[in-house]
């Protein structure tokens, strides 16, 4: 099978430098924290010097992933770390390819005179500066680490391939998207035959979750508002709802995802108020509506049937915002269906 990406490139690039700097997006998932793992634990193999560094910490519910802590949220960066991230001289992105979603981190980048590198499969702008590594149809960028990796050379350990299997699996729903292919359970096998058990990680990832999460997801339920007949739910969760429920922010992940369980549902939002009182906003679609132009409209990005946004407009008129939008796409649709 033919690749997309030219992984020599990469590892050409990769060969002229010493310090690398790893970063993922905000509120980091699976998929991010398992691509960023598995990329510096290679490179270290190869003799290289890593400095993984995100805006936000690992949630508790992937704090698996990271037994040694390797992951640095900004805020703890040690005198050390900003030594390193003066002394750097290849900054490479996963899993993201816009500022926004780079969030603190971005000045670090843009401000940075080091090479810079994006390795990414969203079809969000390509707003960053560097060398892409981008493919929009790639099931996760755990795919593309697992394909550059492939090329590199180096043997992969059981550690890193579970760290792959984390990305792939925890991106695309436990296998159950559209965007899985036949080459997605090819890379499956491999890697178990390389040492995962899934069900060992199924477990870790999908049957741990704290009291607050699941009194979190009580709540996000009982906010939810029905329009166009059923058709599209939307649902909130305020800073009233995390302390009521006891619940981490990071906790309110993928919760949008419960909404797509109601029979006759195409289309589900979320809109997770933040301590500053923007909203983080997640959009969820099983039908023809694209949630990338959705969350485009508000400056976000992400994939057809998946996408992120931020809003700092109040709740009434943010909530008014999206419905109005949601409709609008969900009624082009129809008519192009016609």
């Amino acid at each position: 099978m033919q690749e997309k990406i030219n992984w020599k490139l990469f590892w050409d690039i990769a060969a002229k430098h010493r310090r690398f700097i790893l970063t993922s997006h905000v509120r980091p998932d699976g998929d991010s924290l398992g691509s960023q793992l598995a990329m510096a634990e290679t490179l270290e193999k190869m003799g290289k010097e890593t400095l993984l560094l995100n805006q936000d910490p690992v949630p508790p519910s992937l704090a698996f992933l990271d037994p040694e802590k390797k992951i640095v949220p900004l805020a703890e960066i040690s005198e050390s770390g900003k030594a390193f991230v003066e002394s750097a001289d290849c900054h490479i992105v996963l899993d993201l390819s816009s500022w926004s979603q780079m969030g603190a981190v971005a000045g670090i980048y843009r401000e940075s005179g080091c090479e810079k590198v994006i390795i990414d499969h969203h079809k969000s702008a390509r707003d960053l500066p560097g060398t892409y590594f981008l493919d929009p149809d790639a099931e996760a960028t755990g795919r593309l680490v697992f394909d550059a990796l492939e090329v590199s050379g180096v043997p992969m350990s059981e550690k890193v391939a579970a760290e792959l299997w984390t990305a792939i699996a925890t991106d695309t729903g436990w296998f159950r998207f559209s965007s899985v292919t036949d080459r997605t359970y090819e890379i499956a096998a491999e890697l178990t035959r390389r040492g995962v058990s899934p069900a060992a990680l199924y477990k870790q990832i999908n049957e741990q979750e704290s009291f607050g999460r699941i009194r979190l997801i009580g709540r996000a339920l009982a906010n939810a508002e029905k329009f166009m007949d059923g058709k599209i739910y939307l649902t909130s969760l305020r800073n009233a709802d995390f302390e009521a429920a006891g619940a981490l922010r990071s906790e309110s992940e993928d919760i949008v995802n419960e909404l797509l369980k109601i029979k006759g549902s195409e289309q589900a939002i979320i809109m997770v108020e933040q301590k500053s009182g923007a909203f983080k906003i997640s959009f969820r679609s099983r039908c023809a509506v694209d949630c990338s132009r959705l969350a485009a409209q508000f400056s976000g990005g992400g994939h057809h049937q998946a996408a992120g946004a931020s809003c700092d407009l109040p709740y009434e008129q943010t909530k008014e915002a999206l419905v109005a939008a949601a409709v609008a796409a969900a009624e082009a649709a129809e008519k192009d269906a016609r």
